[in-house]
């Protein structure tokens, strides 16, 4: 489509969504009255910048109804987040939404180019978590043969890669890594599967996280985004130009914005994403923060598709360590790690304080070759990721080299974060 002809049919479905929640939510009606803006206002795509934003806590205060916009006799669905802080962000269905929701997650399948012919192996967990169900009905419209074997059970999820002929694998990055190293201890070499291509998301990953990917699992790692509070995954998805994710813009309306001032950034600038649903019926969204870290670009894309494109998730506003005055996010140090050959990418960051200063330790594991040459190899790999950190992040780091599967291993989305400074 034209960029002119989906501007037109943003600024459409933008005034719809803003009356209908201004009419049927009382908390959407109350902070654009206080704002001073009504649906008729809104004379271009920019204008959104005018209304109020949503942050998650607006959404655990109306917990678990109190933002729908339809009454429950019309929600089909209900899905949530996993709810790890406090109570869940629950978010609900009509018959339509769960079609859009289908549509977006059959574009990004179609954008790794999988069609009828292809086996897709799920191993996204199933339940209130969006991700399995999304990616099984995306699959099914498509005319894939979907076997959903949800996450964890890794030796079953190896017998239906061998057995059933898997080509397509959808699963966080993380656990990803966790299938190839299950491969590798079973002596299976990846190039005797049928694997093609994988969708990997629902936590941020590095470039280097999927390089690690493509070579352990001889596949073409493609990255797509998604959110609970929007639809689940499908707002964006990877074409195999992999430059960028295209964001389904007729059903999303995406910004960038200064995380500070929360003041618009054009294309090209890095910042807090921010996404406005355009068709949602059941819990319709304005201007939602997510926190996440990206760059938005509108310069046309080799694939055909003139959709507007967001980089790779660098981090989250929320997310991000203060270590002794610098800014760390935990995509920075993975990047340094799996660099390294000597470590596995398999990693957590560990933040203490101690008398007064705050202190990290990373914890990585050795590969198993650097631990059979011994103790002396292992220091030296301690020694080489300490350096890469100092010298790219600017702080001094602890490391702490172990042995293979010494950490846990994560089926869903993957906890790299320890911190354990006395909250204030």
């Amino acid at each position: 489509m034209p960029r002119e002809r989906l501007r037109d049919l943003q600024i459409e479905r933008l005034r719809a969504v803003v009356a209908s929640a201004c009419e049927r939510i009382p908390f959407y009606r109350e902070v654009c009255r206080q704002r001073g803006i009504a649906p008729q206002d809104l004379r271009s795509v920019e204008d959104v910048q005018h209304l109020p934003f949503t942050v998650k806590t607006d959404l655990r205060d109306h917990y678990p109804f109190g933002l729908f916009a339809v009454p429950l006799a019309d929600v089909v669905r209900i899905h949530a987040s996993s709810g790890t802080t406090g109570k869940p962000i629950v978010v609900g269905y009509t018959r339509r939404d769960l079609e859009t929701w289908t549509e977006v997650m059959a574009r990004t399948l179609a954008s790794g180019d999988v069609g009828p012919d292809d086996v897709v192996q799920n191993a996204y967990g199933y339940g209130l978590f969006t991700g399995g169900l999304g990616f099984h009905q995306g699959a099914e419209r498509i005319g894939c043969t979907v076997v959903p074997t949800s996450g964890g059970f890794s030796e079953r999820q190896l017998l239906v890669m061998q057995d059933f002929g898997s080509t397509v694998l959808c699963c966080t990055p993380s656990y990803a890594l966790s299938l190839a190293e299950e491969l590798r201890q079973a002596g299976i070499d990846p190039k005797t599967l049928k694997l093609r291509v994988g969708f990997f998301g629902a936590e941020p990953w590095s470039e280097q996280m999927r390089h690690e990917i493509e070579a352990r699992l001889d596949v073409a790692a493609l990255d797509l985004y998604g959110l609970t509070e929007i639809i689940g995954p499908g707002v964006s998805s990877e074409c195999l130009e992999r430059r960028g994710m295209h964001v389904f813009e007729d059903h999303f309306l995406a910004e960038i914005v200064d995380p500070v001032t929360l003041e618009p950034l054009p294309p090209g600038r890095r910042g807090e994403l921010v996404f406005t649903t355009l068709t949602k019926e059941a819990t319709p969204v304005i201007r939602y923060r997510t926190r996440d870290i990206s760059v938005l670009h509108d310069d046309p894309c080799p694939c055909g598709r003139t959709l507007v494109r967001m980089e790779k998730i660098t981090g989250r506003t929320d997310d991000m360590l203060i270590i002794r005055g610098i800014n760390v996010f935990p995509s920075q140090i993975e990047s340094l790690l799996v660099g390294v050959p000597e470590c596995e990418p398999h990693y957590v960051l560990v933040v203490r304080r101690e008398k007064a200063m705050d202190e990290l330790e990373v914890v990585v594991e050795a590969n198993p070759e650097v631990v059979a040459q011994g103790a002396a190899a292992m220091e030296a790999a301690a020694h080489k990721v300490r350096q890469r950190i100092q010298g790219v992040v600017g702080i001094t780091a602890t490391v702490k080299i172990v042995p293979p599967k010494t950490l846990e291993r994560s089926i869903g989305k993957a906890k790299r974060v320890i911190d354990e400074r006395p909250k204030t």
